[in-house]
């Protein structure tokens, strides 16, 4: 068999066929030809047989790797004048717009992300870790279905810290499919304002509920004229049980720092240290009280209650916990109250971000094994590769040829 005739079989590339190849110590380099004779913009449909003129350089591809060598594609490519685009080099249909690398490496390379840390996946394909957030971002871009945003109805909103230094994402989830569905870097109102944006005023209608928690910068983008004009706001009970647990931490600090009085002699203590002392001996029992309260109102959202059973044991629990005298759970009972619908909501319809808490911790496990992303399209383009609705194969995975836009 010829060399030529057995690297056409073994590098199934399509639309080509193998001319030349040589052997180098570290590399095999494999020149290949076009077979169409129509041009294809990469950028667009537009295709044409006039050609503009030919490269006087080949253009070469990164390859799967062929045991210890690397497997270099080369071409020589013709140059289109696209109507919209402008003079543009012809497109392949073995790989992606502006790449340096095959579809079927760059498959490779994304399937490794989503599953291995950074030092691994450059160690196996040795290119470097900003190469892999690129070769991410383009798989998502080419496979992230255009069509997720058509049909949904519940979606939650919630931010994940992708990098230290206060970097958030915005993450959008199908509580339908369980994917992410959208996702953008910050997470202020004006982050939200794009997914609404995107999502346009015919689909935002659609949406029977949008679960969420008490950040203001949410809800005041869901609030706004045509963004969820028919959605129920839901407010995540978890979030109101872990502000609770934070309230019980700020009682428990404040009662051991009250604890350092009882250490000192009476004569040493200041005017202040001397009232907390008193106040300590006529009350006491702060942090157990309030450990109670923290507890009594996560069995309201634990889930074996009718929607009036919640509600009543709510307005109870606010009354208790108005007039505990603990600073933390008045301040508390303020803000369940100024949410008290959507929370009502979220358990009437059963709609949490428990799903999308559940993502989140997906998403932190990701970001921390792969650490060190130089920006947040990659952590974003990492997230959606593991969460978001695409299906990864890989190569050997590929039981037909894919259709390409060229």
């Amino acid at each position: 068999m010829r060399v030529t005739t057995a690297f056409n079989r073994l590098l199934a590339l399509p639309g080509t066929t193998v001319r030349d190849v040589s052997f180098e110590p570290a590399q095999i380099t494999v020149t290949v030809a076009l077979r169409r004779r129509r041009l294809a913009c990469a950028d667009c449909s537009h295709s044409s047989r006039a050609r503009y003129d030919t490269r006087t350089v080949d253009s070469s591809w990164r390859h799967l790797d062929l045991g210890r060598l690397r497997l270099v594609v080369r071409a020589k490519l013709r140059r289109i004048d696209c109507p919209t685009h402008g003079v543009r080099t012809e497109g392949v249909p073995f790989a992606r717009v502006e790449s340096g690398f095959t579809r079927d490496f760059e498959d490779l390379v994304a399937w490794l992300a989503t599953r291995m840390d950074k030092t691994a996946v450059r160690r196996l394909v040795r290119v470097a870790w900003q190469t892999v957030g690129a070769i991410c971002a383009r798989v998502v871009t080419d496979q992230l279905d255009p069509g997720r945003l058509e049909e949904l109805f519940e979606v939650g909103i919630d931010e994940v810290s992708w990098r230290k230094g206060h970097r958030y994402l915005t993450l959008v989830t199908d509580h339908g499919t369980g994917k992410v569905v959208w996702g953008a870097q910050g997470k202020d109102t004006a982050t939200c304002d794009q997914f609404f944006a995107e999502l346009g005023a015919d689909r935002a209608a659609k949406l029977a509920a949008v679960s969420t928690d008490m950040g203001a910068a949410y809800l005041k983008s869901v609030a706004k004229p045509g963004h969820a004009p028919n959605a129920t706001v839901c407010i995540d009970p978890f979030h109101v049980v872990a502000l609770a647990s934070d309230a019980l931490d700020q009682v428990r600090r404040q009662v051991w720092n009250q604890r350092w009085v009882l250490l000192k002699r009476p004569e040493r203590l200041t005017d202040t240290q001397a009232a907390t002392l008193r106040k300590l001996r006529r009350h006491g029992g702060a942090a157990w009280r309030a450990y109670g309260l923290k507890e009594a109102l996560r069995a309201v959202f634990a889930g074996d209650l009718t929607p009036s059973e919640t509600t009543e044991l709510l307005d109870r629990w606010c009354v208790k916990a108005a007039r505990s005298r603990l600073e933390p759970f008045v301040k508390l009972t303020g803000t369940v109250r100024t949410h008290r619908e959507g929370i009502l909501a979220a358990i009437r319809l059963g709609i949490n971000n428990a799903r999308v808490e559940a993502l989140n911790n997906k998403v932190r496990l990701i970001t921390r094994r792969a650490y060190g992303f130089h920006s947040a399209q990659a952590a974003l383009a990492l997230v959606m590769l593991a969460c978001g609705p695409i299906t990864l194969r890989l190569p050997y995975e590929q039981t037909h040829v894919r259709p390409h836009s060229v």
